[in-house]
């Protein structure tokens, strides 16, 4: 069964592997100890959330008007909430 590849789904910067790029890869355990430090990493320097996970029921208008907002809205939404406390404390 071959399946015809989606082109939206292709990416140039990130090619399907070859064989002779697996064959010339190199196990993680292989490489020098401070290139493994380095991925092993994480998350970053805000390691912990510092944000809560919740679910809520807004207006459909008020979601609206964030989410015409563009990327970020949520962001926006939160910096808003943030405003009106801190007007009434």
């Amino acid at each position: 069964m071959s399946k015809r590849p989606n082109p939206e789904l292709i990416d140039d910067e990130n090619p399907e592997w070859t064989a002779a790029m697996i064959r010339d890869s190199i196990r993680f355990g292989d490489l020098p100890q401070t290139l493994q430090a380095k991925l092993r990493r994480g998350r970053g320097p805000n390691k912990a959330p510092t944000k809560e996970r919740i679910s809520i029921r807004l207006s459909s208008e008020t979601v609206r008007y964030f989410r015409a907002t563009g990327d970020g809205w949520q962001t926006r939404m939160d910096d808003a909430l943030r405003d009106w406390v801190a007007a009434r404390t």
